[in-house]
């Protein structure tokens, strides 16, 4: 066997070490499969075989889910169509049946979970008669397929809910939340928490001392699923009835997975369960079938997981860790790169003009750290962590620093004044990285003598929460610098994307157009709550006048301004232009003043300013909600495809990723340009034209979409060019 390494002890009890070559994670393919199969035909036949216990060869853990290039050839056909979903149920049908042979085989099946054990590897330690894990703060294990557009489909979504019960189960599986080994006891998801690297002799020594415990809890006569479930029990049709508008309400009906799995749990509880793991087979095929799946699975973790592991990093350039980090800026974005810097073992120089604002900045660091006290950090942890930074009003302090980092106020002639200052204590060979959101990273490199070192390096807030990190080249930016900033991205377990120079780059100019959109069917007389509602129920995390309100009214007012002085007679000017102006005049400059399109009392909740009536009189005719999210999406989509023609954008991955990961661009889509090549090219096109004759030239369709339209290539399509400038 490939993947599997089967040895039997004196006592009959033979161990099944799983080791997938090539795999730093053991992941479910073709050979494994394979390979089990053998494994269990040997457990069930061999009479010298009492029992088993499964266990990783892996120090990276116990087993993660399916190979998602397997998978995706599950979804291939010979016709080059994708296949239907009866097709997809008999390929995915056969890991059902695997588990379930495992836990019928007749004789006694332990798991040794040390790691991480997710996924599919989950779903195979459930259909194990006992599962033993090993106490470590990195442990853990679940069932998140929900979060990459799928639902379990190796038996996870029947198994789970008749070990802790419907409601729990649902809780997890629709959130795709992972357990600590404290809370996977508490709950009864395994049966043993002992110290880590004892899982296997314990496992072991259940498996001899059980001989006979080889039936699971629902293959036994008169098994009662915990809390009760069936069409006649209160708290079933209790639990089932108000998950689905929960449900509905949370993804605003746009996501296949969650449905499916409710419809799943809710047939299956009610079926034997040979019958329920076939329903759940067939719902993830249907779910699977759908291009939804593919979208997503692709730009949330396959191309998110080769972003981390530096598919934008220069081949020959050698590793370039930051050791001592030159934070320059100690407010909210400054002291946020600060805290994930020290936390990930740098030492950090917190610079300020003044040393107020730089221990204001250690303060935050301190209090993000405490935040985590309980959560893999101990008291130790974060003196030792807090002890890295050094805030200071002294540049002489930043010597000896490798990298820095610039995050001064948004003005070009502060932000050069700082970056001649460094360079006087640095010297220009160290690597300089400015977070910026819309300057241009050429025009800021001219106050470092040697351009091939400054880089842009765009963080969003709040730093410690957001995953993407935006790097910016410039036009002379070189391979050393972009191999510093992702190696320095890696450390701080970010994901980051590689866009080159414009104003607003890619993250902030596309961003920008969700909000200019929504303000402009203000001004149109368009009801704000319409506007609102339709922002989220296209599946943005809130709606374009309350994000406009987060980012400031004000902020995005001095941008336009600047953008104005810097173009002259080339700024195209947009019809939101003069609302922002009028609100920053009222003085309704958004959430930091306590008023902008929202109000902000002090005690109750936001609300739509009323005066909005008063100031956009209402039109005599609304639009419907699908018309707004029309309008609302296709202007941000317009505007990615833009960057891409030209080049801001080299890879349409990586548009993907920035958009769901820095702006939250709805994530069921897969992304703008997935969600583009799954529309059509040429259905984009006619929705553009027609925006465009009825609202106005920031919908035209660029050239290169008109070429592709033509010629039927797609973004992902590798015979996709670029149109000619």
């Amino acid at each position: 066997m490939q993947t599997i390494a089967f040895d039997i002890d004196a006592d009959g009890i033979a161990t099944l070490t799983i080791d997938v070559p090539g795999q730093s994670m053991n992941v479910i393919g073709p050979d494994f499969l394979a390979d089990l199969d053998a494994a269990i035909t040997r457990i069930a036949s061999e009479e010298a075989v009492k029992g088993a216990v499964i266990a990783s060869g892996k120090d990276s853990g116990f087993m993660a889910g399916m190979d998602l290039k397997y998978f995706g050839s599950m979804l291939a056909s010979e016709s080059g169509k994708r296949p239907a979903p009866a097709e997809i149920f008999d390929k995915v049908f056969v890991l059902n049946q695997l588990f379930r042979r495992l836990e019928t085989c007749g004789k006694p099946v332990a798991c040794a979970i040390e790691g991480t054990c997710v996924g599919g590897g989950f779903e195979l330690a459930l259909a194990c008669h006992h599962r033993v894990m090993g106490d470590s703060p990195k442990t853990q294990l679940g069932l998140p397929e929900i979060l990459i557009g799928l639902f379990p489909g190796g038996g996870g979504s029947q198994r789970l809910p008749r070990i802790v019960g419907v409601q729990a189960a649902l809780l997890y599986m629709l959130q795709g939340k992972l357990l600590r080994p404290a809370e996977a006891a508490m709950m009864k998801v395994v049966d043993e928490v002992v110290p880590q690297g004892t899982a296997v002799a314990t496992a072991r020594q259940w498996v001899k001392t059980n001989p006979s415990a080889s039936t699971q809890p629902w293959d036994q006569k008169g098994f009662k699923f915990p809390g009760g479930a069936g069409g006649f029990n209160p708290a079933f049709v209790q639990t089932m009835a108000g998950a689905l508008p929960m449900t509905l309400k949370q993804t605003q009906r746009n996501m296949n997975a969650p449905i499916a799995l409710l419809s799943a749990v809710y047939e299956g509880a009610i079926l034997p369960f040979d019958r329920a793991i076939r329903v759940e087979s067939k719902y993830f095929a249907k779910v699977a079938a759908d291009p939804q799946a593919a979208n997503m699975i692709r730009s949330l973790f396959v191309n998110k997981q080769a972003a981390e592991r530096g598919a934008r990093r220069p081949k020959d350039q050698p590793k370039a860790p930051t050791k001592k980090l030159a934070m320059l800026g100690a407010g909210m974005m400054g002291a946020g790169i600060a805290t994930v810097a020290a936390q990930a073992g740098m030492e950090v120089v917190l610079f300020d003009r003044d040393l107020s604002y730089a221990q204001k900045g250690k303060a935050h660091v301190e209090d993000q750290l405490k935040k985590r006290l309980g959560k893999g950090m101990t008291p130790e942890k974060m003196a030792q962590t807090l002890a890295r930074v050094t805030p200071t009003t002294d540049y002489a302090a930043l010597a000896g620093a490798d990298f820095v980092i610039e995050a001064v106020f948004e003005d070009a002639a502060i932000k050069a004044e700082v970056t001649k200052e460094v360079e006087q204590v640095l010297g220009a060979d160290v690597i300089f990285g400015s977070n910026t959101s819309t300057l241009p990273i050429t025009k800021l490199a001219r106050a470092w003598s040697k351009p091939a070192n400054f880089i842009g390096i765009h963080f969003f807030s709040p730093v410690e929460k957001m995953p993407l990190v935006e790097i910016i080249l410039g036009q002379e930016t070189g391979p050393a610098a972009i191999a510093k900033a992702l190696d320095f991205v890696a450390q701080i377990k970010k994901t980051p994307i590689v866009v080159n120079d414009s104003r607003g780059f890619y993250t902030s100019r596309c961003f920008s157009t969700y909000v200019q959109e929504g303000v402009e069917m203000v001004a149109e007389g368009i009801n704000p709550a319409l506007i609102e509602n339709a922002g989220r129920q296209l599946g943005m995390p809130v709606g374009p006048l309350a994000v406009g309100d987060e980012v400031s009214i004000e902020l995005g007012h001095k941008i336009m301004v600047a953008a104005q002085k810097e173009l002259g007679d080339a700024y195209v000017a947009q019809p939101s232009d003069a609302v922002m102006a009028r609100m920053v005049d009222l003085g309704r400059l958004g959430r930091k003043s306590g008023k902008g399109w929202y109000d902000y009392p002090e005690a109750g909740k936001k609300h739509l300013w009323p005066g909005l009536a008063d100031m956009f009189p209402r039109a005599p005719v609304q639009p419907d909600v699908d018309e707004v999210k029309e309008r609302l999406l296709y202007r941000q989509l317009v505007e990615c495809a833009r960057c891409y023609e030209e080049g801001v954008l080299e890879t349409p991955e990586d548009g993907d990723i920035g958009a769901i990961f820095g702006w939250g661009f709805a994530p069921w889509t897969g992304g703008p340009f997935s969600h583009m090549d799954t529309v059509g090219i040429g259905q984009v096109m006619a929705v553009l034209e027609r925006l465009k004759d009825r609202h106005g030239d920031r919908f035209a369709p660029t050239v290169q979409l008109q070429d592709m339209a033509a010629t039927g290539v797609t973004f992902y399509n590798p015979g996709s060019s670029r149109a000619a400038a």
